[in-house]
C-alpha cells in the first residue's frame, strides 16, 4: 500500500502561505482522485484543493484554521497501488535560482550533506527580526526582498527597490522586475536620510471589551485581510467621490429586446454588463483614472482590466475582467457571469483576482440608493452602482415643453485618488460614461 503526501499548494507565484480552512473529509474516509479534499484561504483567493489520488485519508497534519508555508505536508493518503507514489495537490515550485554572486568575496557556504526531497518551505521566522534576533534593519528588509545582483544593479541606476513591485517569490523584486523598471525610464527615487519603510504597515484594530451574553468570534481570513486592505486604502488614498444619475431607460429598452437571444447562448443580460462596457470603452479615453501611484510617479496602465466585487456569505471578493475595452457587449456579460459563479463556488484561479486596474461594486442589488465605496488599492478608482428602479422625471419634449414621465433611474458614484485624479478628471470620465448608458450604440449588442 502506498502513501501518498499532500502538501500546501502554491495558488500563485507571490503567495507564500496559505491557511487550511476546512477540511472535507474526515480522517478515515475514502476519497476519489480530484475529488474537493480541503479549502484554503490566502491573500489572493479561497479555493477548494481536489485530492492528488484515489484512497484512504490516513493522517491529518495540518488543522482547521492553521496557516502554513506553501510546500508544508498537511496530509497523507493510503492508496492501494504496490508501488511508491509521490504526489501533491499541486505543482511543486522549483527553488529560486541561485543568484549571481557580489562583487566583494563572501565565505563559502557549508555543503550539506543530503539534498531534501522536496523544497523547504519558506522561513517562519517573524520579519522584524534580524540575524541576532535583534530588530531587522532597513538593510537586512532590503535584502530579503532582492538579491545580489538586482541590488547591484539598483546602486548603479540609483533605483529604490522599495519603489518597484516584485512578482518573485513572497513579492521579491527580480532581475527582470528592475530591468523593466528601468527600461520604462521611470525616474530614480532619491533616497531620503533615516530609515525607509520597505514593508507593509502592519494594520492594528482596538480592541474592546465583550459585555455578558455578547459572541465573541474571530476574524475569518478573508475578513481581516479585507479589514487591513479598506484601513490601508483609506489611510494611503485622498478619498473624493462624485455622484452622478443615471437615465438606463434606453439600456432596459436592449435588455428587454435581447435577453431572450443572449439567454439562448447561456449568458445573462445584466445592467452590470452594460456599465462594465462602458467603463471600458471609456477607461482608454481617461488614462489617470486607470492608472496607479507608485511613490511619486504616475503608473498609467496599459490594460483595461476591470474587477467586479462579489458578495459572498463569507467576504468579498473581486475577479478581475481582463482586457475589458477589448471584448464585447457578450463577452464582458460572459465573462462576469463566469466569473461570480466561480468566486461563489470557490473555482477562481489567483491570477483572475489579479492585475486590476478599476474596480465596480454594485450595492444597488440590496436596494442601496447610493455609496461612496473604498478604493480597491493599488488603484485609483472605483465606480459604486446603485439601485435601477422607476422613478418620475421631468423631461424634456421636442416641441420644447416638459413633462413628467417615468423613467428608469439609478446612480452612480465613484470614489477616486485626489492625489492624481482631480475633480474635473473624474466627472468627465462619469460624464462620458453616463452619455454612452443613456443612448447605448445598438450596433454594440
Amino acid at each position: 500500500m502506498a502513501r501518498v503526501d499532500v502538501v500546501m499548494p502554491q495558488m500563485g507565484e507571490s503567495i507564500a502561505e496559505g491557511t487550511l480552512s476546512k477540511w472535507l473529509k474526515k480522517l478515515g474516509d475514502e476519497v476519489k482522485r480530484d475529488e474537493p479534499l480541503f479549502e484554503i484561504s490566502t491573500d489572493k483567493v479561497d479555493a477548494e484543493i481536489p485530492s492528488p489520488t484515489a484512497g484512504v485519508l490516513a493522517e491529518i497534519k495540518v488543522q482547521e484554521g492553521q496557516t502554513v508555508p506553501v510546500q508544508t505536508l498537511v496530509a497523507v493518503i493510503e492508496t492501494e497501488k504496490g508501488a511508491t507514489v509521490a504526489a501533491a495537490a499541486a505543482p511543486k515550485v522549483a527553488p529560486p535560482a541561485p543568484a549571481a554572486a557580489p562583487a566583494s568575496p563572501q565565505p563559502a557556504p557549508a555543503v550539506a550533506p543530503t539534498v531534501p526531497d522536496r523544497p523547504r518551505p519558506p522561513s517562519t521566522a517573524p520579519a522584524g527580526k534580524g540575524g541576532d534576533g535583534g530588530i531587522e534593519t532597513a538593510e537586512e528588509r532590503l535584502r530579503r526582498r532582492s538579491t545580489p545582483l538586482v541590488r547591484k544593479i539598483a546602486a548603479e541606476h540609483s533605483v529604490d527597490i522599495s519603489a518597484i513591485p516584485g512578482t518573485g517569490f513572497a513579492g521579491r523584486v527580480t532581475k527582470q522586475d528592475i530591468l523593466g523598471y528601468i527600461d520604462r525610464g521611470v525616474p530614480a527615487i532619491a533616497r531620503a536620510p533615516g530609515p525607509h519603510p520597505l514593508t507593509p504597515t502592519v494594520v492594528t484594530h482596538p480592541a474592546v471589551e465583550p459585555w455578558p451574553g455578547d459572541r465573541v468570534e474571530p476574524f475569518s481570513k478573508i475578513r481581516k485581510i479585507t479589514a487591513d486592505h479598506m484601513i490601508t486604502s483609506r489611510r494611503t488614498s485622498a478619498h473624493v467621490t462624485s455622484f452622478f444619475e443615471v437615465d438606463y431607460t434606453r439600456v432596459a429598452e436592449l435588455r428587454r429586446k435581447h435577453k431572450a437571444s443572449y439567454a439562448e447562448r447561456g449568458v445573462n443580460l445584466t445592467y452590470l454588463a452594460f456599465i462594465a462596457k462602458a467603463c471600458g470603452e471609456n477607461l482608454r479615453r481617461h488614462p489617470v483614472v486607470n492608472a496607479a501611484v507608485s511613490g511619486d510617479t504616475i503608473i498609467y496602465r496599459g490594460d483595461v482590466n476591470i474587477g467586479i466585487a462579489v458578495a459572498l456569505e463569507w467576504g468579498l471578493i473581486v475577479p478581475v475582467v481582463k482586457h475589458a475595452d477589448e471584448l464585447s457587449l457578450i463577452g464582458i456579460a460572459r465573462a462576469i457571469n463566469d466569473l461570480g459563479e466561480r468566486a461563489r463556488t470557490k473555482k477562481l484561479l489567483p491570477d483572475e483576482i489579479q492585475r486590476g486596474t478599476f474596480t465596480i461594486t454594485n450595492p444597488g442589488v440590496f436596494g442601496s440608493y447610493a455609496g461612496a465605496p473604498i478604493i480597491n488599492q493599488p488603484q485609483v478608482a472605483i465606480l459604486g452602482v446603485g439601485t435601477i428602479e422607476k422613478r418620475p422625471k421631468v423631461v424634456t419634449l421636442p416641441d420644447g415643453t416638459d413633462t413628467i414621465a417615468i423613467r428608469t433611474l439609478g446612480m452612480v458614484s465613484m470614489s477616486y485618488d485626489h492625489r492624481i485624479v482631480d475633480g474635473a478628471d473624474a466627472d468627465r470620465f462619469l460624464a462620458d460614461v453616463k452619455r454612452m448608458l443613456e443612448d447605448f450604440p445598438e450596433g454594440a449588442i
